[in-house]
């Protein structure tokens, strides 16, 4: 079955081609597709399409298909070319007559639009709800570690004294400008597009209020093709947000790899979290955090895929669009499950004890030790030759006694700051 059908037979091989794997997306956004078309129903009755008894059978029709995904028994079978075509058949097969009105004064272009505005909403809301999960994580990681000291590096080179606490809470904090971007994304995705049509309204008297607030969407889109622009305008914002969040879970995923070397020794894991090597039995490869660095790498290329898909693309409806769903609705799902992987791996991450008197870190607290000699009067240029010359004639010998104590370094975390910064 096609909402566009007028009796035509279509040729197989152009059917396959533009139905593609349709059908296994709209799977995520079935129940979004349902949730619409009760809107839709109570907005047609309110107009007079439909009269009370229409609207109830409609809502226990649509509320059985509702029971029917929900419980995992909702099938689009080949016969149908998607999610909207199954869902309205049904409501024929089931209701007659009724179930052929609930298409009136609206689109297939516009069902799909509200269904993933939909779906966008609630998915960035679990994620920033799976966000907050890890946030609080390595905040306890920092308190727990705030003490132990982490050798500091620039250019990968020993540079100056940093901490466990600092480190996990910079990834923290870092968070943080990721959730307001994913708020960005979904104050833009919070407007209610229905009633677009086909991107020019309709000449029925829909009252497009109340579907917005049926749907609970903050604002509706009132321009009909600037609803309908919305599509892939959409999907570039949902993609920048997932993308900043995969930037920071990427460079933390790449810092756990390299502290958990051999080389450097900072951090390990339980055995249970590695794997092994076909030939090398003293193997424990960090197989998770390659995976979530690589996954957060591909996911960050996202937005510049739906910003070519839709970069040229004139205002109105186009096949393109249909391109957008596969990879966008992939990442989503797909940053849901490694946020879930990262806390459960990162809250069993075991802290090292690091012998600062080895060798390699020898020269961790030649800054420390020029803005001593400048406290007891030298200027800061003197200071920094002298303690150049001592690293070059091999004389330097560390002091490790001072304290940082200003806000936001070693000393003083400011992790109840921190904690409140993060947006509700």
């Amino acid at each position: 079955m096609k909402l566009w059908d007028k009796g035509i037979n279509i040729d197989k091989k152009i059917e396959q081609f533009t139905v593609g794997n349709d059908r296994e997306i709209d799977m995520h956004i079935a129940i979004y597709d349902v949730q619409a078309s009760l809107a839709h129903a109570v907005m047609l009755e309110s107009i007079g399409i439909l009269n009370t008894a229409e609207l109830q059978q409609l809502k226990g029709g649509l509320q059985a298909i509702a029971e029917t995904i929900e419980n995992g028994t909702f099938v689009i079978e080949e016969s149908f070319e998607d999610v909207h075509s199954k869902i309205e058949f049904e409501l024929t097969k089931n209701l007659g007559d009724i179930g052929k009105k609930i298409h009136t004064a609206r689109s297939r272009n516009d069902q799909v639009l509200v269904a993933l505005q939909l779906y966008y909403k609630e998915q960035l809301q679990q994620i920033q709800v799976k966000t907050k999960t890890f946030f609080d994580t390595l905040l306890s990681l920092a308190e727990a570690h705030k003490n132990q000291v982490l050798p500091g590096y620039t250019h990968l080179q020993v540079a100056m004294p940093s901490s466990f606490g600092l480190w996990f809470s910079a990834y923290a904090e870092l968070l943080i400008d990721d959730v307001y971007m994913l708020q960005a994304a979904l104050k833009t995705v919070d407007q209610n597009p229905l009633g677009s049509a086909a991107g020019y309204g309709s000449s029925f008297p829909i009252d497009r209020a109340l579907t917005t607030e049926e749907l609970g969407f903050a604002t509706l889109k009132y321009n009909v093709v600037a609803a309908q622009m919305s599509r892939g305008k959409s999907e570039r914002t949902v993609a920048m947000a997932l993308g900043s969040l995969c930037n920071t879970l990427a460079r933390f995923a790449m810092d756990i790899c390299l502290y958990n070397s051999q080389n450097f020794n900072f951090i390990t894991f339980p055995d249970a979290l590695t794997t092994g090597s076909s030939i090398m039995p003293h193997k424990k490869n960090p197989d998770v955090f390659e995976l979530l660095r690589g996954k957060a790498n591909k996911i960050q290329a996202l937005h510049t895929e739906m910003v070519l898909i839709t970069n040229n693309l004139p205002s109105g409806y186009h096949r393109d669009y249909q391109l957008l769903k596969e990879n966008t609705i992939a990442a989503i799902e797909d940053v849901k499950d490694m946020l879930d992987i990262f806390t459960y791996a990162i809250a069993q991450v075991q802290v090292q004890h690091i012998d600062l008197n080895d060798l390699k870190y020898q020269y961790l607290y030649t800054v420390d030790n020029i803005n001593t000699l400048m406290e007891n009067g030298m200027p800061f240029r003197e200071a920094y030759q002298k303690i150049g010359s001592e690293v070059q004639d091999c004389t330097y010998i560390p002091d490790r006694s001072k304290t940082h104590t200003h806000v936001g370094s070693m000393g003083n975390l400011c992790l109840d700051k921190i904690k409140e910064k993060f947006p509700v």
